[in-house]
Order: structure tokens, then sequence, then C-alpha cells
């Protein structure tokens, strides 16, 4: 069993930057392959952007450059800096661990950006 557990969220204004945590625990085994996903009202689920092996990263066009993935492996914690933070980046924000054919989610935290 998994259990993946999101904060930091809260109102921010455009420009603003806030980070993100997603503490981790359970038998995971790594963070390799920690993803960050966010939805926002009347929209499906996207991606923003994963941690890989040897801390590669990829993200998604729409946050490239303004957010960064990061981990502590030892507090099992994986981090989504954002910055220069947009009105459309609205969105509860979750993380997500893909093992065998089980997928783990977080309850998300809502990041509230104002114009």
């Amino acid at each position: 069993q998994v259990q993946l557990v999101e904060s930091g969220g809260g109102l921010v204004q455009a420009g603003g930057s806030l980070r993100l945590s997603c503490v981790a625990s359970g038998r995971i085994f790594s963070l390799n392959g920690m993803g960050w996903y966010r939805q926002a009202p009347g929209k499906q689920r996207e991606l923003v952007g994963s941690i890989y092996t040897a801390g590669i990263t990829n993200y998604a066009d729409s946050v490239k450059g303004r957010f960064t993935i990061s981990r502590d492996n030892a507090k099992n914690t994986v981090y989504l800096q954002m910055n220069s933070l947009k009105p459309e980046d609205t969105a509860v924000y979750y993380c997500h661990l893909a093992r065998g054919n089980l997928d783990y989610w977080g309850e998300g935290t809502l990041v509230t950006v104002s114009s």
C-alpha cells in the first residue's frame, strides 16, 4: 500500500510562487516515476511533470521554464516549485505514483492564482 499526501497549495497573485510537497509512505521502494498532475475546473486532469532515475525530469510545455520538480529521497518527498504563476495555473494539483498495474494518487492541494 502506498500513501501520497500533498501540501503547500493556496492563494497567490499572478507572478508569484508556491512550492508544493508530496510525502510518500508505504511500499514505494523509490521516488522514480513520481509525477505531478493538475485538474482545473471543468477540464481533464493533465500531467504537469515527472521525475525519474538520476533526477531526470520532464514537463508539460505549458509549465516549462516556470516549474521545477525535485526530490528528497531521505524524506520520501517530491516537490513542485512553481514560479511566475499565471491565472491559468489555477487547479487542484495531485501527485501520482505507478507501481506495477496500480496507480496511486494523493487527495490533491488547491492552487488559486489571482489576476
